[in-house]
């Protein structure tokens, strides 16, 4: 495996050398200083270019960094559609298990596409396009307090898509089942969580994305907690791993609630968990819910 050393050597002197590359930005973790750097870190680059439909119309260029194992172009794909800002990702796992997400930004485009991002560091500028940037820290991803608005809308969600997911259950519909309570209710039960850390660290520490970093923040208890959530395909083990998501989603809940004095629907909860409750105990051959 090639160290880190090589590899941004290869990518700085790629662009030193083609006259096309004007300015080199490294994002990511591997600017973190709070990030234990370990071996699947990615190398997340942006080259400011000229010309980008020189490097787009032959892709080939691109084998300068190595052999992949696969490679992959959002903007070149149908399936999810491109966003067709204007510029061009070349995202590459390599044999060696490096990895180089590659964005390129046109030089005229670049005041819209060039986001401000405190992980950002400068690593070439040939013309002084961006200036100075600070040490790279990630302020930028902290957890940031809640409004009220924003955290009973996070409640109300939360009851609502219990309700689906009861749905799925009692019809055995798993996939439909999964999706509401993996892809919908998991993302607002991370949010509230985040915002309970959040709190416990005076909003200035990040939890990661997708609260990748909730062991480091969370005592053991309330790490067996969230485990406890998770759920495999068994109708029965889905039930249980709901009401336990439901438990944990009203501990922290009731505690940001606490500490930010804003109101917690106590009834909606109360109303959704009999609900819950009800649907479980309902037979298969019901004809009527109430």
């Amino acid at each position: 495996m090639r160290n880190e050393q090589e590899m941004m050597d290869l990518i700085i002197n790629k662009a030193i050398q083609d006259d096309r590359i004007r300015a080199v930005i490294m994002n990511g973790s591997r600017t973190n200083p709070n990030v234990k750097k370990d071996i699947f870190q990615d190398y997340d680059i942006v080259y400011i270019v000229k010309d980008i439909d020189s490097f787009t119309s032959d892709h080939s260029w691109v084998d300068i960094f190595g052999e992949r194992i696969m490679m992959q172009m959002p903007e070149d794909k149908m399936l999810p559609p491109a966003d067709q800002s204007g510029h061009f990702i070349y995202l590459m796992q390599f044999t060696d298990g490096n990895r180089i997400d590659l964005n390129l930004i046109p030089l005229e485009k670049m005041v819209d596409l060039l986001k401000p991002d405190s992980l950002s560091r400068l690593l070439l500028d040939k013309d002084n396009l961006i200036g100075t940037l600070p040490p790279s820290n990630d302020c930028d991803y902290h957890i940031k307090r809640p409004s009220e608005k924003e955290f009973l809308d996070t409640c109300n969600e939360f009851w609502w898509i219990c309700m689906n997911i009861s749905k799925g259950i009692w019809r055995e519909e798993l996939p439909y089942a999964m999706f509401m309570y993996e892809q919908i209710n998991r993302n607002v039960l991370i949010r509230m969580i985040e915002w309970s850390i959040g709190i416990d660290t005076n909003f200035a520490k990040s939890a990661g994305k997708l609260g990748k970093y909730f062991k480091d923040f969370l005592e053991k208890d309330e790490w067996n907690e969230f485990l406890a959530t998770y759920s495999d395909s068994n109708y029965e083990n889905l039930w249980n791993s709901l009401f336990k998501m439901c438990d944990l989603f009203r501990k922290n809940a009731i505690k940001v609630a606490n500490h930010f004095d804003f109101n917690y629907r106590y009834d909606e909860d109360k109303n959704v968990t009999n609900y819950l409750k009800q649907v479980r105990n309902l037979p298969k051959n019901a004809t009527e819910i109430c």
